[in-house]
């Protein structure tokens, strides 16, 4: 069931002096601890974490079974938290660049490879991943994507049939504006973990709704429970929908793009259900009407 939760990233590189896989794990522990007393329930740092300060990146890779993995597991079972946990991974099929979602009991519930690495990256071995999967959580279903993806249409357009609630994008870049177009476009959450400040969490509507600068951690409490929509055919049943639910709806308009997100609080429904009530149309239901209709008109004009 979708509902409240509080997301939470990493946005920096690790201190100078965390040379030492002592030290790096002792920082990566504090930073764990702090996010779970700020409420978080699943944290993403960075790319390439454990690898982000090692003079070759790539000779740093860790075993697929071992390295800081273990370690972060046991913090995830002894915290009750998710946590994405990016980095450079050998396998007998190759090197992978890919962020791992590790779940509250320690277990690895899976993985995401880089699909689009880098040219400097595959010249140096990194083999592209395949797909982009959406992964079951107690909160929603989440997705992530990794620095240079970013540019390519290719995962958006997998992904946008049946959108994860929330992606986070693990990265050595900001992403900027890309990231608002990415969730304007799957109409999900979007979180960033950047190797550096500004680390961003985009809403459903493609609004920034809190940027990381200083601080590092950026912890916020957000509805997964969302759906966005086209104002045509939909916006006009609002009253009936609050006559029926009350307050417990919120409608987010973003007028510019002729869109709105309806969200509802609370888990004795999901917004899904509501949509189905009310006959509306989730937007890429709506598009999909468009292509059906525009083919129809083109092949009686013929």
């Amino acid at each position: 069931m979708r509902r409240e939760v509080t997301l939470a990233s990493i946005s920096h590189r690790p201190p100078y002096g965390c040379h030492t896989l002592e030290a790096f794990l002792k920082e990566t522990d504090r930073w764990l601890r702090r996010a779970k007393n700020m409420g978080a329930e699943i944290v993403a740092f960075p790319e390439i974490y454990p690898q982000i300060a090692a003079p070759d990146h790539y000779a740093a890779a860790e075993p697929h079974d071992g390295g800081t993995l273990p370690a972060i597991q046991a913090l995830c079972k002894e915290l009750d938290l998710y946590v994405i946990w990016p980095r450079f991974e050998s396998r007998p099929s190759g090197l992978y660049n890919t962020a791992i979602l590790i779940g509250r009991d320690g277990e690895v519930i899976g993985r995401y490879d880089k699909m689009f690495p880098t040219l400097g990256e595959m010249e140096k071995g990194v083999r592209p991943g395949t797909s982009c999967p959406r992964f079951e959580t107690d909160f929603g279903r989440v997705s992530m994507a990794i620095c240079f993806d970013l540019n390519f249409i290719e995962i958006r357009d997998e992904l946008r049939a049946d959108p994860p609630d929330v992606l986070f994008f693990c990265s050595l870049y900001r992403g900027g504006v890309q990231l608002q177009e990415w969730a304007i476009d799957l109409g999900c959450h979007v979180m960033s973990a950047i190797g550096t400040e500004l680390g961003r969490l985009v809403d459903p509507g493609g609004q920034v709704l809190k940027l990381s600068t200083y601080e590092t951690l950026l912890a916020a409490r957000v509805n997964t429970n969302k759906r966005q929509l086209h104002m045509d055919f939909n916006w006009h049943k609002m009253d009936d929908m609050l006559a029926r639910y009350g307050s417990k709806l919120t409608f987010e308009y973003y007028t510019p793009e002729a869109r709105f997100v309806i969200g509802y609080q609370g888990t004795d429904r999901d917004v899904d259900e509501i949509l189905a009530e009310f006959d509306l149309l989730p937007i890429q239901e709506y598009w999909a009407r468009v292509r059906r209709t525009r083919a129809e008109k083109l092949t009686q004009a013929s």
